[in-house]
């Protein structure tokens, strides 16, 4: 078998259920990549507990975990069967590397940086994780939205109305609302708890 076959064949293959795996999901400018970078931090030499890095079809910034990749390559590494979770949002690609499932397997915890509208999809996967919705109240929501100046008010609104629209969440999935209205800090000894409730079940 070549390479590019064997990736795919394991692409294909039926994943660990999905123990020890925390989806975190949550509106842009909830502070998802600040959350996982403290969690890094707090994290220091752990290596049962793990953020996934996402590839992206946009440059990342430093606060990502995060491989910038272009839309021919993202396409080029799907179709080798070479991400565990893949989805599309906002026109870019997002993608995780099925290094996830040798961690599950291995039993370590994982942490993902998902999508609310993907949920369904890697739930059916994963139908073990545990999905973490982090939450922020409008105003402060709208405060961050607009200091980090990437968008005219108009965007702005349409993502504040966005993030107040229910979402799926599929039978049987677990779902825990982490707030991230206030000190970062305390959102992220929230999230590092829920890794240390999974290690046991990894």
């Amino acid at each position: 078998m070549t390479s590019a076959a064997a990736a795919a064949a394991r692409g294909a293959s039926a994943p660990a259920a999905g123990n020890g795996l925390i989806y975190l999901m949550g509106p842009s400018g909830s502070g998802k990549d600040s959350l996982l970078r403290v969690l890094r931090d707090r994290l220091g030499g752990n290596d049962r507990v793990l953020v996934a890095q996402r590839y992206i079809t946009r440059p990342s910034s430093a606060d990502e975990a995060s491989v910038a990749i272009t839309p021919a390559e993202f396409e080029h590494r799907a179709a080798q069967g070479g991400f565990a979770l893949h989805w599309r949002s906002h026109g870019l690609h997002y993608g995780i590397g099925t290094e996830l499932d040798d961690w599950l397997a291995q039993g370590c915890c994982v942490v993902v940086n998902g999508s609310r509208e993907h949920l369904a999809r890697a739930h059916a996967r994963y139908p073990a994780l545990h999905a973490v919705q982090v939450s922020v109240r409008p105003q402060v929501l709208g405060q961050r939205l607009r200091l980090r100046g990437r968008e005219d008010e108009q965007a702005i609104v349409r993502r504040l109305q966005r993030a107040g629209e229910p979402f799926a969440v599929p039978a049987g999935c677990r779902l825990s609302v982490i707030d991230n209205s206030g000190a970062l800090e305390d959102a992220a000894n929230a999230l590092l708890r829920l890794t240390h409730q999974a290690l046991p079940h990894c």
